[in-house]
């Protein structure tokens, strides 16, 4: 059964982003909206203190908790935003590859944004999603 998502590419962007710039969702489908996922253990510990990288593996491990207890994957995400807490380019640089990694070879429409403060102590990083799927 084909995917109820098409990601858009248009020829007349550029092609350094490393994800589509678009995409379509089937009326059919069902829509999963995840809240921001954080880097946060099991116990409600923030892991990985000072570290971008570490704290988004945790927080796409939590994303896709979230999508599968919801019925959806990684795949099936449409769009996804990713929060980083720094002005330095180098850290939402370090966040976002791994994020990107996570992603693999589906790379759906994301937004890539430096923020002042998150909600839990220590926090730097954090990727909310929604996904499409039948």
């Amino acid at each position: 059964m084909p995917r109820p998502a098409q990601l858009i590419r248009s020829p007349q962007l550029s092609d350094v982003a490393e994800y589509a710039y678009a995409s379509t969702v089937d009326a059919s489908a069902r829509l999963v909206f995840a809240a921001g996922a954080c880097p946060l253990d099991a116990d409600g510990n923030t892991v990985a203190v000072g570290d971008y990288a570490e704290q988004a593996r945790q927080v796409m491990r939590n994303l896709e908790v979230a999508l599968r207890d919801a019925g959806a994957e990684l795949s099936d995400v449409v769009k996804s935003t990713v929060y980083v807490a720094s002005s330095r380019q180098a850290d939402l640089v370090s966040a976002w590859e791994v994020v990107r990694e996570a992603f693999g070879d589906h790379d759906p429409p994301s937004t890539l944004l430096g923020v002042t403060v998150l909600g839990y102590d220590d926090q730097l990083v954090e990727v909310e999603a929604v996904a499409a799927v039948r």
